[in-house]
């Protein structure tokens, strides 16, 4: 069977956006792999070195019109879409006092609001089709509010609250939403996090955020590479009946979903402070 453009139809089609580096673009490659055809978007140009096997689109996940315009030439050249996995992603650093409306805007916007309008636009696709998977990547900062990025914790808890309500929704109609809570990975996500503009001014917080600041980088420093986040997105793809979330990363990172489930607030607030030095 070929589409209009002479193209093989007979693949499951999967929509990765932000394919262009770290987890996205490990994403992409393995579905490759695994025999799946994979359309990866980028807000920009073209990288210099698209993922291997995989047909890179621009797309910027904060434009209605963007999102429109991608969807439509997946399906103009696939003919179906069997699964999207919601990566993109941006991240600002820094307290929350110290956070302008403008950047949790642009934060939340990208954030949340790029899976949100991503989710509006196939889900019609996939209600006819009767079938799909939907794959938001949230992180373990979804779980509980990370010091000194509250407002990318934000994000996240909005996207998992979302797709909780979404999986409800619509489980009788064929699709599976599944969330995605990865720990620190080597991604482009750590280069281009921004540092909120008063952090600079604002001597309340800055020697608090300074330690934390340097530990995580750290961390990241010495993270995994997103080798795993791509193949449990690949088995979450082959589960007719996968779970509602999962975690995937450092088991001592992995832990906090646990514990913040079983112990007392005051508790877990005690034992995480220790681990993140404060």
């Amino acid at each position: 069977m070929t589409s209009a453009n002479g193209s093989d139809s007979s693949r499951k089609a999967v929509l990765v956006t932000g394919a262009s580096s770290g987890i996205g673009r490990a994403i992409a490659q393995h579905l490759a792999t695994q025999g799946w055809r994979v359309f990866g978007t980028s807000r920009g140009e073209r990288p210099a070195k698209p993922p291997a096997g995989v047909e890179m689109i621009t797309l910027d996940v904060d434009d209605d019109a963007s999102v429109t315009r991608g969807v439509a030439l997946v399906l103009e050249r696939a003919g179906r879409l069997d699964a999207v996995i919601n990566n993109a992603g941006s991240a600002i650093m820094g307290a929350v006092e110290d956070t302008s409306l403008d950047e949790a805007r642009a934060q939340m916007e990208t954030n949340f609001f790029g899976v949100l309008r991503i989710c509006r636009a196939v889900l019609p696709v996939m209600r006819r089709q009767k079938r799909g998977h939907i794959v938001n990547i949230s992180s373990l900062s979804g779980v509980f509010g990370t010091p000194f990025s509250g407002l990318y914790s934000a994000s996240k808890f909005a996207v998992e609250g979302m797709s909780e309500a979404l999986r409800f929704e619509t489980r009788k109609l064929g699709i599976r939403v599944v969330l995605i809570e990865p720990g620190d990975h080597r991604s482009a996500l750590a280069a281009t996090r921004r540092t909120v503009k008063a952090a600079i001014t604002n001597a309340a917080y800055r020697d608090a955020f300074a330690r934390f600041k340097a530990n995580q980088e750290k961390d990241e420093a010495n993270a995994p590479p997103p080798d795993a986040v791509a193949k449990l997105v690949a088995k979450v793809l082959a589960d007719l009946h996968p779970k509602p979330r999962y975690t995937v990363g450092l088991l001592g990172q992995r832990v906090v979903v646990p514990l913040r489930r079983l112990l007392p607030g005051k508790l877990f607030e005690a034992i995480v402070g220790k681990a993140i030095g404060m």
